[in-house]
């Protein structure tokens, strides 16, 4: 007796191991939404006020009504193709939240389940880094200096907590079996951010996503500058760096 009880129980652990990492349907990282189900996103949620379907264009999205979207609109194209779409307001700002999924390559079943891969979050006004935390209760950024960050002329990019094994089937990179995957907080400025960067600069969204520390180190170093962390004590106590010397434009000169 106490023999089978140990293969049944032996049985189950290798099923649970044979599952698609996206079957365990479970946040992958302290956000608490990168991996979860639409249905589990749904009872912690409600159901969304809309749903978005991106065009081809990058950032251009038609909003259809969720009553529309689930009677007709759903069976035109590809259920991930839906970004589910919430709207609130916090500290006098609009904040809204677009939910992307992802499926199981493998599963080839008619309803096969939705997972979270991506929340795109856009702020309206625009608001300062320092205030995103306030507004994204989901965001909640180290205090370290050398927690790893990075920016460009448009957007800071930080990384968060360790990487999860897991979270490697919401990738499409190439590859990505060799690589470790981080949760990421990525804000975005569509005016653009200065060159010397402060947390009163205003960003209009944020991402929520997944990325590779080491890609970003091995492949991306000329587009992705390392600062430090922005939301550390230290970061506003930083010497202003020195003017950068440009040289003159020669003049020609001309024969008489």
């Amino acid at each position: 007796m106490r023999t089978r009880q140990l293969w049944y129980s032996l049985g189950l652990l290798l099923s649970a191991l044979a599952l698609p990492h996206g079957l365990a349907a479970a946040p992958y990282f302290e956000d608490g939404f990168l991996g979860l189900t639409q249905k589990e996103l749904h009872e912690r949620m409600g159901m969304p006020q809309a749903v978005r379907d991106r065009k081809s264009a990058l950032r251009v999205f038609t909003y259809y009504p969720i009553t529309d979207w689930q009677k007709y609109f759903s069976k035109l194209v590809s259920p991930e193709n839906g970004e589910d779409v919430y709207t609130f307001k916090r500290n006098n700002i609009d904040v809204r939240y677009s939910f992307s999924y992802a499926v199981d390559p493998n599963d080839t079943s008619e309803n096969r389940p939705l997972f979270v891969r991506l929340v795109d979050i856009e702020f309206s006004p625009p608001v300062p880094i320092a205030q995103v935390p306030s507004l994204v209760p989901e965001f909640k950024p180290s205090s370290e200096p050398d927690s790893p960050a990075f920016r460009s002329n448009i957007w800071v990019l930080l990384f968060q907590g360790a990487p999860s094994p897991a979270a490697r089937f919401l990738i499409r990179e190439k590859g990505k079996e060799q690589l470790d995957w981080t949760l990421t907080f990525q804000l975005f400025s569509l005016q653009g951010l200065p060159d010397r960067l402060t947390t009163s600069a205003t960003v209009d969204r944020m991402e929520i996503g997944t990325q590779s520390l080491q890609l970003v180190k091995q492949r991306q170093r000329h587009t992705h500058e390392p600062i430090m962390n922005p939301y550390s004590p230290e970061f506003a106590t930083q010497s202003a760096p020195p003017p950068v010397q440009r040289k003159p434009i020669p003049t020609p000169k001309y024969a008489e």
